[in-house]
């Protein structure tokens, strides 16, 4: 919704700016789909899961034992670790392996773990994430995992800074903005620039200014851009022509960041397929 012209002309532009949280950024800066989970939730999701596991654990354990009946206590003890592996390790890590990132319990919550940059989880992660979860939560009563969160940015337990994961929310609201193209008599200049050490955090709040300005009054719109467009040029090498729009320079910037973050992962793409298809070639697979 719009803001009363009159309030916003009073407003800085430090004010303007979205107080996002640390999150997942794209080429263009726009990270508005992939939220970190709140501590709260996650440990919601965390119970939902447990409860699944410990009916696998007992409701298994009851039914050997009636099956069995008259078994010795070393077979029972035998019995007894296999199933809890089973519940709490092989159980876990086929769910989020398949699932890509989702258990019951975040299924349920609206969450779902992915890789640091944004992409699915793999098997050796939810590996990592599995077996560190039966030190940090089911032998210290989910203690550890706890604290991890609550002192991490985004979250994360210590089986999400070892995997390189971070669990986020699932039902966000899209956000529908506009793509960025660069203006065309900055095509030339942005091209051949260095926008690679621009921080993520300006590019979001220079990304989250641009979809904002339209709503914007005028004297507010002209100094909050203005002041984004000085701190970006700081970050640009060469500096951009002379007299720029600081509107068109922020899209220039954003847009070839943007482009460039999709050559590189395509770039990336192409090397794991050759990789893949030549050990698929010695292998004779």
């Amino acid at each position: 919704m719009s803001q009363p012209a009159g309030a916003a002309a009073h407003q800085q532009p430090d004010e303007l700016l979205l107080d996002l949280p640390p999150a997942l950024v794209t080429g263009e800066a726009v990270e508005l789909e992939l939220r970190p989970a709140s501590v709260l939730t996650r440990g919601l999701a965390l119970a939902l899961d447990a409860v699944v596991q410990l009916a696998v654990l007992v409701g298994g354990l009851f039914l050997y034992v009636i099956a069995t009946d008259g078994a010795d206590e070393a077979t029972l003890a035998a019995s007894a670790l296999a199933l809890s592996v089973l519940a709490l390790v092989v159980l876990p890590f086929t769910w989020e392996t398949l699932s890509r990132g989702r258990s019951p319990g975040k299924a349920a919550a609206g969450l779902r773990v992915v890789r640091d940059d944004g992409g699915p989880v793999r098997a050796r992660q939810a590996l990592v994430r599995v077996l560190a979860t039966v030190g940090e939560v089911w032998l210290t009563g989910g203690s550890v995992a706890a604290i991890a969160c609550l002192a991490s940015a985004r979250g994360k337990r210590v089986g999400d800074h070892l995997a390189g994961t971070v669990v986020v929310r699932e039902r966000v609201p899209r956000s529908q903005l506009a793509p960025l193209e660069a203006p065309p008599e900055l095509a030339a200049w942005v091209r051949s620039a260095d926008v690679g050490v621009l921080p993520d955090q300006l590019a979001v709040a220079a990304r989250t200014a641009l979809s904002r300005a339209a709503s914007l009054h005028p004297a507010s719109r002209e100094q909050l851009l203005g002041s984004l467009a000085s701190e970006v040029a700081q970050h640009v090498s060469p500096p951009p022509p002379a007299g720029t729009p600081p509107e068109r320079l922020l899209a220039a910037v954003l847009a070839e960041r943007r482009d460039r973050d999709r050559v590189r992962a395509r770039a990336a793409r192409e090397r794991r397929d050759a990789l893949h298809e030549r050990s698929r070639r010695l292998t004779g697979l």
